[in-house]
Order: structure tokens, then C-alpha cells, then sequence
């Protein structure tokens, strides 16, 4: 039986005008780094003349390049960056996410303003979920694992919330925790002790937010805590975040979230393949996920190694410890049936 080749899709061409020169090679990038990452990902041929670009390739892809572009050029209008991550971020949305028209004019994800010089968008469609959800939900769990931005939006809605006035304090926790190794006791006073477990939250809001957080602190408008100092309060007023959840206990979680109060919102972030409990297991997270599905009010975002914004390596980490939990799940199934029969 003889089989007949497919037929390659017709490689064609679309031209795109930009009015600004001075965007247009901002968009290009240094050495047009960004055009070249556009072309290999997406299996297209970029070429400018003048204030056009051409992009040569299939139906598909050509459409999903003309999206990519537009919604970089979108960026550089409003003055923000156009780099390689940014690149990849739109690649991200074309890949997987409807492909945007110049008729929509719905170019890349809303901008967050954290401050009065800075933004922060989303970079997956995974991400863009949660940003919607801590949107319309006063209580929102990001789960997945490490380098998905779970932490970082979290704290960037939270800035964004604060400069637009619509809450009045900003407040960060997390257990203090060793990960898998004992530290002893630590010197200097309370602060000097507590801030090495802290430093992840102090990295976030630093990079969303710059100097400003650091006045913030000063002022008590931003307050980054453990979580045992979260006892007894009532949180109104304000969006509280709690970072790697996984290292609750059941008691712990409970505490926390029944600190809520009026007109506050709350996001609680963690792996619960990263718990740092003895035994390994996120008995706080776990049990809070399951007692709460359904529950009006609150909603969980889910995330995977797409949404890993790292280094492509993590991603391509992630995946390869998934794969290894999920052989020696099979094996410890297989092993208990047969030591049953």
C-alpha cells in the first residue's frame, strides 16, 4: 500500500507596519536577539525594511509571530522593556492562549502598576488565571511548583492594591522553617534572628516595588512577619500573603486563615512536594485544600512546569522529578498488590 506525503503548509508572508523607528528597534532588541528568539521558537523568518517587518512562515505560525510582535510593540508604547523574558512570556501566550487581532486590540496580559516606575505582567496563561482569580476572590491558594511566580504575583497584585489605594496595609508571612537542615540559634536580637527565613518575601517586594518597599517597611504600611507572630490578630483592611504553606501544620493553617478580616483579601502560596515537616507531608496545605474546595469565596490556581519563568532549566528539572515521583508512585502501587495477593 502506497502512501502519499502530506503537504507541507504553504510558507507566506505577512507584513506589519510600526510607525516608530526608535520602537521598532527596541522591539528588534540588541543584535535583534529578539527577533532571532522569534524565529526559533515559532519555526518563522523575520525581515525589517524601513518600518516594516515581514514575517515569512505558516498560517499559524505567521499569526502567532504578527500577535507576539504586536503585543511587544504594546509594551514598548506604554514605556516598559521588551527583552528575551518578555519575548518568551508572549510566545508562552500565542502557544497556548486564543491569538490576539489588531480588531481585539487585547495585546499581552493587563500591567500590573506596583509603583509609580514600575509593572509587572503576567508571563503564562496559568499566571494570567491567578491574577483573575486574586481579582474576584478574597481568599486564592497557589499551588505548584518552584519558579512559577507563585510568591511573586502574589506580592506584585498586593503593591498594586497598595498604590491604587484600595487597601491599607500589605502583610507578608511565612513559617520559619529550615529547609531540611539545623541552623542553631542564630545571632542578634529578634529581627536579626527571624529576617534570614524572611529574605525570599524582602526579595519579592524588592523587586516589584524597588525602594519604595523599604520606606514602606519603615512606615508599617508593609510588614513582613513569621507566622507565628500572626496569632491573635485580626487582619482588616489589608492583603496577606502566606509563603510556603507546605511547611504548615494543620493547626498553623487554620490560624492563619481565620485571621481574615474585614475588607481584606488573602493569598496562600506553596509546593506541597517541598515540605519541610517531618515525614514530608504538607498536612497544613493539604488539609486546607481539601476542607475548603467549594467553599464560597475561596479558589485554588493550579500551576505546572509550563508556567516555570526561571531559568529553562528549572522547567526541565520540574519535569524530570515529576516523572520520577510519578514511576515510583506506579512501583509502590505495584509492589503493595502485590504483596496483597
Amino acid at each position: 500500500m502506497s502512501t502519499q506525503p502530506k503537504k507541507k503548509s504553504p510558507r507566506e508572508q505577512v507584513t506589519l507596519e510600526f510607525p516608530d523607528n526608535g520602537l521598532l528597534a527596541a522591539l528588534a532588541g540588541p543584535h535583534q536577539k529578539n527577533f532571532a528568539r522569534l524565529e526559533q521558537k515559532l519555526g518563522v523568518r523575520v525581515a525589517t525594511r524601513g518600518n516594516l517587518v515581514a514575517v515569512e512562515g505558516t498560517s499559524e505560525a505567521r499569526d502567532q509571530a504578527a500577535a507576539v510582535l504586536r503585543a511587544l510593540y504594546a509594551r514598548l508604547e506604554a514605556g516598559e522593556a521588551a527583552n528575551l523574558s518578555d519575548v518568551d512570556a508572549e510566545i508562552h501566550f500565542a502557544l497556548e492562549g486564543p491569538v490576539r487581532t489588531a480588531a481585539s486590540g487585547n495585546f499581552g496580559s493587563p500591567a500590573l502598576k506596583t509603583w509609580a516606575s514600575r509593572t509587572t505582567r503576567a508571563r503564562t496563561p496559568g499566571q494570567l488565571a491567578y491574577l483573575d482569580l486574586m481579582r474576584t476572590h478574597p481568599l486564592v491558594f497557589g499551588v505548584g511548583p518552584a519558579g512559577t511566580g507563585k510568591t511573586y504575583l502574589a506580592a506584585a497584585y498586593g503593591a498594586h492594591l497598595l498604590y491604587e489605594r484600595r487597601v491599607e496595609r500589605l502583610i507578608l508571612s511565612r513559617p520559619a522553617l529550615e529547609a531540611g537542615e539545623r541552623l542553631g540559634f542564630l545571632p542578634g536580637d529578634l529581627k536579626e534572628k527571624i529576617d534570614p527565613y524572611l529574605r525570599p518575601l524582602y526579595d519579592a517586594l524588592f523587586e516589584v516595588m524597588g525602594d519604595q518597599a523599604l520606606k514602606l517597611m519603615e512606615q508599617g504600611t508593609i510588614e513582613v512577619a513569621p507566622l507565628a507572630f500572626m496569632r491573635g490578630r485580626t487582619l482588616a483592611r489589608a492583603f496577606v500573603i502566606l509563603d510556603e504553606a507546605q511547611n504548615t501544620t494543620q493547626s498553623q493553617m487554620k490560624m492563619f486563615l481565620t485571621r481574615l478580616g474585614e475588607d481584606s483579601r488573602m493569598v496562600v502560596t506553596g509546593d506541597p512536594s517541598q515540605s519541610d515537616l517531618p515525614g514530608g507531608r504538607a498536612e497544613g496545605l493539604n488539609q486546607a485544600l481539601d476542607i475548603l474546595q467549594g467553599v464560597e469565596g475561596a479558589a485554588v490556581a493550579r500551576f505546572s512546569e509550563k508556567d516555570v519563568v526561571r531559568h529553562a532549566l528549572v522547567t526541565r528539572i520540574v519535569t524530570a522529578y515529576n516523572a520520577a515521583d510519578g514511576n515510583q508512585g506506579v512501583e509502590r502501587t505495584l509492589r503493595r498488590r502485590k504483596e496483597e495477593t
